[in-house]
């Protein structure tokens, strides 16, 4: 019998095939620890493990991204916890100046296909956009895999998704996932992989190809792993300066469900206040004011992302009621913004444009929402609290855009002027 995508790769970090359901003690390739849970992982190595012995050590990692630079006693302590004992074991840091942990590991050439990649980072399984498994951890178990480089793992079952539908500026992406979250909702997808393929899919572009998979924890899916195609082969071959080895499912692989999805012409969409699978349409919602934007994340964070909004602005400036935040994935990011021209062009339309991270979806990199504030944000998560007392959309970097110079939920794709 064939296997899947994720049983090939955990097979070939196993000492035997494996095959969904089954249990095994998996080589990790790289492992991370992120600010957020990185100072209980030295305590955990501390406490219970001889640490003079971390296992690989140029490949584990401590990314600070959360609050960067800490903007409270809290962070400040749990970061230089970090770099004294980084320090003195010989680990690198990805410092505040670094960006988004994940998406450094993929810069750096870190994470490639049919690579295994853990962190205390709930959306780590953002790799799955570069055809790798990358899976968040709690404290305890990432300090197992600093000392041992193993982690034991229940195989999951695969969900094949067969994708269909077209994609036209102003929609994009962020659109296309939040469809997919609508039809899979918070738990449709619940401790299973999602293997995505169609020609729509094969199209997308790798700063597309993270926005899709960035959103699976969403759905309650262990990741969702896109095939790796040529352009992301090539990416990462650059960026690793080592033969990469993509992993693809075999034609007779068994999947627990085959769902075909005809999204159609896909429509500019958004998330509801409350919960990322309350999707509906831009238009159904247009013209209730907002008081705020943010543009960012993991999810919507690259430098294409920030082109688009420029390009939807235009000569227009933000409303002057809106408060209108920028933040860039990483330092790469913001240098192509800086050499660009667009930190310019944006900082002039009234973006306040702030350093590289995880921005509005951290405790306070850039502010939080107060109770009542309208918010629209392009990140994965729109709990209550989650980015302040307010109430907060989730959209695309388009509606984003189009809605902080009208004031009001705009369509992008023919809304208010």
């Amino acid at each position: 019998m064939g296997q899947t995508i994720v049983e090939k790769i955990i097979s070939s970090k196993s000492d035997k095939p494996v095959m969904a359901g089954e249990t095994a003690l998996m080589t990790i390739d790289v492992r991370s620890a992120r600010d957020f849970g990185g100072a209980n992982v030295v305590k955990h190595l501390e406490r219970e493990y001889d640490v003079d012995q971390i296992d690989n050590l140029e490949n584990t990692f401590f990314t600070f991204d959360c609050v960067v630079p800490a903007n409270n006693i809290g962070y400040a302590n749990n970061q230089h916890i970090i770099r004294m004992f980084a320090r003195d074991k010989g680990l690198k840091v990805y410092d505040v100046d670094a960006g988004i942990g994940s998406h450094v590991l993929i810069e750096e050439g870190h994470a490639v296909p049919g690579k295994t990649v853990v962190g205390t980072d709930s959306h780590l399984n953002i790799m799955g956009a570069v055809g790798a498994l990358g899976q968040g951890m709690g404290d305890t178990d990432i300090a197992f895999t600093f000392k041992t480089g193993k982690t034991w793992f229940e195989v999951p079952e695969t969900i094949r998704l067969n994708l269909k539908g077209s994609l036209r500026a102003p929609a994009s992406a962020k659109d296309l996932t939040l469809a997919v979250v609508k039809h899979f909702g918070a738990n449709g997808a619940l401790g299973k992989v999602v293997e995505v393929y169609g020609d729509l899919v094969d199209s997308l572009e790798l700063h597309e190809r993270i926005t899709l998979a960035s959103m699976g924890t969403e759905m309650g899916a262990i990741a969702v792993i896109i095939p790796p195609n040529k352009k992301v082969l090539d990416y990462c071959g650059e960026r690793s300066e080592q033969p990469i080895q993509p992993v693809y499912a075999d034609q007779d692989a068994s999947y627990c469900q085959i769902i075909d999805l005809d999204l159609g012409q896909i429509q500019p969409m958004l998330s509801l206040p409350g919960n990322p699978e309350n999707v509906t349409t831009v238009e159904d919602v247009q013209g209730r004011p907002i008081d705020s934007v943010f543009i960012g994340s993991c999810t919507n964070g690259r430098f294409e992302d920030f082109q688009m909004v420029a390009e939807i602005i235009g000569d227009r400036k933000v409303k002057s009621h809106v408060m209108a935040k920028i933040v860039p994935a990483t330092k790469e990011v913001f240098s192509q913004l800086l050499s660009s021209g667009l930190f310019q062009k944006l900082h002039d339309a009234g973006f306040i444009i702030s350093n590289q991270g995880c921005g509005g979806c951290a405790a306070g990199q850039i502010g939080m929402t107060g109770k009542n504030e309208v918010q629209l944000s392009t990140s994965n998560r729109n709990f209550t609290g989650k980015q302040g007392h307010g109430k907060t959309y989730l959209t695309s970097p388009a509606t984003a855009a189009i809605s902080a110079v009208t004031g009001v939920i705009t369509n992008p794709a023919g809304g208010q002027s």
